[in-house]
């Protein structure tokens, strides 16, 4: 799907970083290593579409709950409750070993609710019960066309293991996604510290620079005004 048009993320601070957010109809890579909030940042996307933009979205997992990942937005101020009521959000778990019906439950869900918005967290949990890499990369990518055929602008979260490497577990995700941002978890001295970095946006300009961010009580927030900067030799994540 091209267009000009901007989705926002939701996230304060991070549209600054993307002009104005992710260009609609995206896969949108968000990778980083356990404790980064990647959840919360795919709370904030799929609450702000259903709030402030009325667009409907999908929130499916294959490892948290529904009940722990609302529980846990709540605690950011952010209450689906009403929401699901209203057919204005819909959260699911899969189970990663029984996964074959589940492009054809996540698009009726999505006709269900004409879903804009769609979040699948997290593919690592795909590809570790998918052992064949060709397998999983054909499993990816048609979910991702199924998504995209459905005119939802989606985010794929990818869990990297600390002291590796690049920015998915198995190298595919970046390659089918339009856009990337990776989240750092990176001590310096004897403090740890948050940045936010856009690795990648198809088709468009983006902030190139590594930038501060954190989990407050209203949940993420992203300082587009200030640098960060992360130990090299301590980062899992290099170009």
């Amino acid at each position: 799907m091209a267009t000009n048009e901007r989705v926002s993320i939701g996230v304060p601070g991070l549209d600054e970083m993307l002009n104005g957010g992710v260009p609609r109809g995206h896969t949108v890579l968000l990778a980083g290593t356990a404790g980064t909030g990647k959840t919360i940042f795919c709370t904030h996307f799929i609450y702000t579409g259903a709030t402030k933009y009325k667009e409907p979205g999908v929130f499916l997992s294959f490892e948290e709950s529904p009940e722990s990942i609302k529980s846990n937005a709540l605690n950011f101020g952010m209450d689906f409750g009403k929401l699901e009521n209203n057919k204005m959000t819909k959260f699911l778990r899969y189970d990663p070993y029984n996964i074959e019906d589940m492009n054809t439950n996540l698009e009726s869900i999505i006709r269900e609710i004409n879903a804009q918005r769609v979040v699948i967290d997290s593919v690592s949990a795909m590809e570790f019960y998918v052992r064949e890499n060709t397998n999983f990369r054909k499993l990816l990518m048609g979910m991702s066309n199924s998504i995209k055929k459905l005119g939802c602008t989606t985010i794929l979260t990818s869990e990297i293991m600390a002291g590796t490497h690049g920015i998915s577990r198995g190298g595919v995700e970046e390659f089918i996604a339009d856009s990337a941002i990776v989240l750092y978890y990176n001590r310096i001295g004897s403090a740890f510290s948050r940045a936010v970095q856009v690795w990648k946006m198809r088709g468009t300009s983006h902030s190139e620079k590594l930038h501060p961010y954190k989990i407050t009580d209203k949940g993420v927030v992203v300082f587009p005004e200030e640098e960060a900067f992360i130990d090299e030799k301590r980062s899992s994540y290099r170009h």
